[in-house]
């Protein structure tokens, strides 16, 4: 039997997974990293540490699975999107830390371009609103303040990439510097309709297109990792931003079919198949993960802080020890005691997009208890993605599709089952969990396994997507709309004067 390789660099940590061909996990290991905030709305990593952790994660797994190299067939890799990293090609040292998607120091030059009227035409180009959280700005900051950066760029001595690129070139030994057509999709800089660079959003970041790394389909040739790092080369057959690879892992294929992703931050996706559309609800069009050379699009929103409030609770108010003991905890008080949380700790993502937004918590008495603002945190995280699912099923149903059906999940949090129920409460809906929650990984292990012949085609993968767990909603529709009108109330306070 031979098995994948996927490589999951996340927002705090690095995870390689080993999988069988049926999708079933034979072993994992994980290791976090520092989270670097050198000032207010600025995050960053290491971009070293990131490839120093994510290798010692490979090694690791292949003890734990028992298995060599020659045991695997291809690696896949998955990442956190819009992270920059900016390196020199000819010693592969980064010139400054990774600019993390959560990071909001490029706001002002976002502002700016949105006055001078580019918004319509960087939407009709990419799929996005102008906004800090792409990769554009971060880059051309990078270049306007790191000393000498943009003359090195202009002299073709740099190297610009998404996480992904940074780890294919590093595990390539600097031989392959390129991207797959989903993280470029998230550059603020890539023409989503051409599945090019496109030279005019490269012009108005003044970014010289030599730093720009080639863009392939997700299931694709992106080289192969060094003989030197496990005694054998290995194919890398697949690489995808860890949305879109979340969006394949779950089988999502079909106009109309949706997932959410409940990690640092969540993230729900809506395929739409070859068809762009434009939201009309405060969401963005993204580039789906593509097997071939057809451009293939999803509908997505982002909810900047998920499982990050969780985290919160436990390091900044040290709420508990371990983040599985948030469950207990808020069901301890039973319900969130009149409190609505609103974690806007970097602004608020779709469908809102107030970058200006900051936390705030709502309805606290006396009473008020740490099991309260465990439930509430628990709720925030359901409140967020429901709002933008509700923006979803709009923008669907305004293009002559139906609402979304029935939420797919994944990502860490989706294992607490209090998290999930309130999740088809506030939606309406089913919400599934299937029996492998890892499904970031799982895309990006079955695009290598397409790539190099494992699999015939997509859709043979359709049958190993398996229910673990179904949450039917058990509110009635007058109480979840009375919740999220809470919520709403809640985050008008947020942007209060």
């Amino acid at each position: 039997m031979k098995y994948l390789l996927a490589i999951d660099q996340g927002t705090s940590s690095s995870r390689s997974i080993v999988f069988a061909p049926d999708g079933h996990i034979v072993a994992m290991a994980q290791r976090e990293f520092e989270q670097i905030f050198p000032n207010p709305g600025w995050v960053e990593h290491n971009p070293m540490e990131i490839w120093s952790s994510q290798l010692a994660t490979i090694h690791e797994v292949l003890k734990k699975a028992n298995l060599q190299v020659s045991d695997l067939l291809a690696a896949g890799i998955t990442n956190q999107r819009e992270t920059t990293v900016v390196w020199h090609r000819e010693t592969g040292q980064p010139i400054y830390n990774a600019i993390v998607w959560q990071d909001r120091r490029a706001e002002n030059q976002c502002i700016a371009l949105r006055e001078q009227g580019h918004a319509a035409m960087v939407q009709q180009k990419t799929g996005l609103i102008i906004d800090a959280y792409f990769s554009g700005t971060k880059l051309q900051w990078i270049l306007d303040h790191v000393p000498h950066a943009r003359d090195l760029a202009e002299a073709g001595k740099l190297a610009f990439g998404t996480v992904d690129t940074w780890l294919i070139w590093q595990l390539t030994q600097g031989r392959v510097h390129a991207t797959d057509v989903s993280n470029a999709s998230r550059t603020m800089l890539f023409n989503v309709h051409t599945n090019q660079w496109d030279d005019d959003l490269l012009a108005l970041l003044r970014i010289p297109k030599s730093l720009m790394p080639h863009v392939q389909p997700s299931a694709s040739d992106f080289g192969a990792i060094d003989a030197s790092f496990l005694g054998a080369s290995l194919p890398i057959g697949g690489v995808a931003g860890d949305q879109q690879s979340a969006l394949f892992g779950q089988t999502c294929w079909t106009a109309g079919q949706a997932k959410n992703t409940y990690g640092t931050g969540c993230f729900a996706l809506m395929h739409t198949g070859t068809k762009f559309l434009t939201s009309q609800n405060g969401l963005i069009t993204t580039s789906a993960a593509q097997t071939g050379s057809t451009p293939e699009f999803a509908l997505e929103g982002s909810v900047f802080i998920g499982g990050a409030v969780v985290q919160w609770l436990r390091d900044g108010l040290h709420a508990f020890k371990h983040r599985a003991e948030v469950q207990a905890l808020a069901q301890s008080a039973g319900d969130a005691g009149g409190v609505v949380m609103v974690p806007a700790f970097t602004g608020l993502g779709a469908p809102y997009w107030k970058a200006e937004a900051r936390g705030a918590i709502v309805g606290i008495t006396r009473g008020t208890t740490m099991a309260h603002l465990a439930y509430a945190a628990l709720e925030s995280i359901a409140f967020q993605s429901t709002a933008l699912l509700e923006a979803m099923s709009r923008d669907a149903v305004q293009n002559g599709g139906l609402p979304v059906q029935e939420l797919r999940v994944d990502g860490g949090a989706c294992a607490n089952d209090l998290l999930m129920q309130m999740q088809a409460d506030l939606l309406g809906i089913p919400v599934v969990r299937p029996a492998v929650i890892e499904t970031t990984a799982l895309g990006a292990a079955y695009l290598a396994g397409l790539h190099c012949g494992l699999y015939a085609d997509p859709h043979d993968l359709s049958a190993q997507w398996r229910v673990e767990k179904r949450f039917e909603p058990i509110l009635s529709r007058d109480q979840a709309q009375h919740k999220m009108n809470a919520w709403n109330h809640a985050v008008r306070q947020t942007t209060a004067a």
